[in-house]
């Protein structure tokens, strides 16, 4: 019974590490967290307060940096989003201020099982005397239609 315990425990900790690394990246004090998801997934209301299109085959990515868990920090957030085809879209991101942190969304459109790449560059707004730098990363999804 212990060694199915610690097996379970041992595959929990390997997912949820798995899973915790496909979330964010990791630049010197920073954190650069990172999702793209349906349109649909945003209410009516949410999407009308900020200007967000929604459809079948609408999405956003979501951008946000911290040093602080739950605390998004200033950003110039850029990049692209591209399909197998290599067809690419320019993402025009747009700041999402809450309480105390700030985060950054970008509409795309994609197709049905479409396998998208984003291309992303953030710099973080300095905090401090000590230099910032632009961190490129980039990351894939498969998009489906809702």
């Amino acid at each position: 019974m212990k060694s199915l315990i610690l097996a379970i425990w041992l595959v929990a900790t390997g997912l949820s590490h798995a899973v915790e690394e496909k979330l964010y990246k990791q630049t010197g004090d920073y954190k650069i967290f990172h999702s793209a998801f349906n349109s649909s997934f945003i209410t009516p209301e949410i999407a009308v307060a900020n200007n967000i299109v929604r459809g079948k085959d609408k999405g956003l990515v979501n951008i946000a940096v911290a040093k602080i868990p739950g605390i998004g920090l200033p950003a110039v957030v850029t990049g692209t989003v591209s399909n197998i085809l290599q067809q690419s879209q320019t993402l025009e991101f747009f700041a999402v201020r809450e309480q105390n942190t700030v985060y950054y969304l970008a509409p795309f459109e994609f197709d049905n099982e479409d396998f998208l790449t984003f291309k992303i560059r953030v710099l973080p707004e300095s905090d401090g005397p000590a230099p910032v730098y632009p961190y490129d990363f980039k990351f894939q999804k498969k998009m489906y239609i809702d």
